[in-house]
C-alpha cells in the first residue's frame, strides 16, 4: 500500500529595478511578519510562471509577462509525519510596468537598496534565500522538517549552474 504525498505549489517574485528590490513589509496579524518578496499559491489550472505573475499583481499592482521572469531556485520544506512538501519556485523581475498599490492587501510596499535589504526584519528562511536571487545560476533549498520537535532534521543548500 503506497502513502499518498501531498505537494503545495507557491512562487515568489523579486522585483528589481536599478540597485533596489520591491519589498512586502507584512504585519503580524498576516503571519510570516516582516519583510519579504510578492508570492503565494499556484492556483489550478495555472502555470508557476501565471501564478508569479498574478500574486506580483494581486499583491503590487505592478504587471509582468511570464517571459520576462527569471526562474532562480527552489525551496522546499518536506515534513515526513505529514507526507507534504511545501515548494516555492523563486522569480526575479526586470521588466514591469504599473503603479505600485495605494493600499496592498498583504501589508506596506517598500524600495530597498539590495546591499541593504537583509538588514530589515524579515523571517530567517527569507533572508537565507534572498541572497541567492542574485548569484549566478540558480538555488535549490531542500529542509526536512520534524513536526513533533518543530525544527529541521536536515537542511541542504544547492547552488548549480
Amino acid at each position: 500500500m503506497s502513502v499518498k504525498n501531498e505537494c503545495g505549489l507557491y512562487t515568489m517574485c523579486l522585483v528589481q529595478y536599478e540597485d533596489k528590490i520591491l519589498l512586502i513589509n507584512r504585519p503580524d496579524k498576516l503571519g510570516f511578519p516582516g519583510y519579504l518578496g510578492p508570492g503565494g499559491k499556484v492556483d489550478l489550472p495555472e502555470s508557476l510562471t501565471e501564478g508569479a505573475v498574478r500574486e506580483l499583481r494581486e499583491e503590487t499592482g505592478l504587471l509582468a509577462k511570464p517571459e520576462d521572469l527569471i526562474f532562480k531556485g527552489i525551496d522546499e520544506y518536506v515534513v515526513p509525519k505529514n507526507n507534504y512538501r511545501y515548494m516555492v519556485f523563486n522569480y526575479l523581475v526586470t521588466k514591469f510596468e504599473g503603479e505600485l498599490l495605494t493600499n496592498p492587501p498583504e501589508g506596506e510596499l517598500r524600495w530597498v537598496d539590495i546591499s541593504d535589504a537583509t538588514n530589515l526584519p524579515m523571517q530567517p528562511w527569507f533572508k537565507r534565500r534572498l541572497p541567492l536571487f542574485f548569484e549566478k545560476g540558480t538555488f535549490e533549498i531542500s529542509v526536512v522538517w520534524d513536526e513533533d520537535s518543530k525544527r529541521s532534521i536536515e537542511d541542504k543548500l544547492r547552488l548549480l549552474g
